[in-house]
């Protein structure tokens, strides 16, 4: 599936980088949403950016994305069955 987004020619210079950096980046700011609102699994998600999965976790830090989001509850829990 493809989706076509329009966007101005000048907004990839506007951010400092080539068409096809802003494109990869756009990918990833979506993958990284989806991920975030728990809408696609982090393989799911690195397989939409085409990278992998240990390399997606790993960059999100750069967007303020925890790899691991447990509320304090389900962290204990976690902590228990340890």
């Amino acid at each position: 599936m493809q989706i076509l987004v329009q966007v101005p020619a000048s907004l990839p210079d506007a951010i400092q980088c080539t068409p096809q950096q802003f494109i990869q980046e756009a990918k990833m700011a979506m993958g990284v949403k989806l991920y975030e609102m728990k809408r696609l699994s982090s393989g799911m998600a690195a397989s939409l950016i085409a990278m992998g999965r240990v390399q997606f976790l790993g960059e999100l830090h750069r967007y303020g994305v925890a790899v691991i989001d447990l509320e304090d509850d389900e962290l204990a829990q976690d902590v228990i069955n340890v």
